[in-house]
């Protein structure tokens, strides 16, 4: 179905003819994605699915039968707090403040098993500079998602470190770490 069609002439010059064509738009209501067994775990998607999300019938929770369980904003605690934490943690314990086991609650086995591989960057195992730990900032760019970057400063240089943080569980859980 096309919108009707009007001539626009400017003087001294050929007509233009304007036709509005409609731009084809999604249905209203969403179609539902096929789903087999819903285990509780969020759809991935860029905006927040309102409301609470379908729980399994089974008296047992999802975590004894399928494992860890990914968790939305609202089961999770502050985003910043997390991320300060386990910037803080992590770093002192590469510069060798703190047992580099306090790191495991905070991350993934993956994170700890390459933090404990013992390479340690440059400048965390030389020198006894203090070490200064800028703002941490958070972006959370998809519900239980939130990406972390923050300044480390040691013996007046500057160091980057980025990370993600997945809510898995109810909490937070460092599943990337870049230490720069």
């Amino acid at each position: 179905m096309t919108a009707p069609s009007r001539t626009v002439a400017p003087a001294g010059r050929p007509a233009i003819r304007l036709t509005v064509v409609p731009t084809p738009q999604p249905p209203l209501e969403p179609r539902p994605a096929l789903r087999l067994v819903d285990l509780g775990r969020p759809i991935p998607s860029a905006v927040p699915r309102p409301g609470p999300r379908p729980r399994l019938l089974s008296t047992a929770t999802p975590r004894d039968e399928f494992g860890p369980v990914l968790s939305s904003r609202a089961e999770l605690p502050l985003a910043t707090e997390a991320a300060r934490r386990l910037v803080t943690t992590a770093l002192e314990a590469l510069v060798g403040r703190r047992p580099l086991a306090q790191v495991r609650p905070l991350t993934t086995a993956g994170v700890y098993a390459a933090l404990s591989a013992g390479r340690r960057p440059r400048w965390c195992a030389e020198g006894n500079a203090p070490l200064v730990i800028g703002r941490v900032r958070v972006c959370e760019p998809v519900d239980g998602v939130a990406e972390i970057s923050a300044v480390a400063h040691r013996g007046g240089r500057a160091h980057a470190v980025a990370a993600r943080l997945e809510g898995i569980d109810g909490h937070w859980r460092c599943t990337a770490l870049q230490i720069g």
